[in-house]
């Protein structure tokens, strides 16, 4: 047994070797105007957008075919780091996953930030249940990109 001293309570707690910690994956996404390129296969649409609204109206435009061609992300329960970074997109961007529909939302975890200015990169950490997910960005809005969470 481990001890730690916290505000002068010592805690005990079980000593646990690495082996038995699970492995944080990184899930690596980057957003340019509009989209997630690796959500829709790697392919740079090239949009253009200096505003909320330009990406609002290229989605009614495209999004729903956009979507029906994007990579549904497939993966085991577990702990994830989503490495989120903006590419050349000229305002701020975040990032928002979230269970898909009403009821999923309720049920399963979520994680969201934003602050993600032109260049930089961010970590999401999140441990995903089985379920069925989207993820998006709100700011730079993009399509609700499919994540399936399933096994174990």
């Amino acid at each position: 047994m481990r001890q730690f001293l916290m505000a002068g309570l010592v805690v005990l707690a079980p000593a646990i070797s690495a082996p038995v910690l699970a492995e944080t994956q990184v899930i690596e996404l980057t957003q340019v105007p509009c989209q997630f390129l690796e959500s829709e296969r790697g392919i740079d649409r090239g949009f253009s957008s200096q505003s909320i609204g330009d990406c609002q109206a290229i989605n009614q435009r495209t999004g729903d075919q956009r979507l029906a061609e994007a990579k549904v992300l497939t993966l085991k329960p577990g702990r994830y780091v989503f490495r989120v970074s903006n590419k050349n997109v000229p305002y701020e961007l975040g990032f928002w996953l979230r269970g898909d529909g009403l009821v999923n939302r309720a049920r399963l975890p979520s994680v969201s930030g934003g602050g993600l200015t032109t260049g930089k990169t961010q970590d999401y950490p999140v441990e995903l249940k089985p379920g069925e997910y989207v993820y998006s960005c709100p700011l730079n809005p993009t399509p609700d990109y499919k994540l399936i969470v399933s096994g174990g």
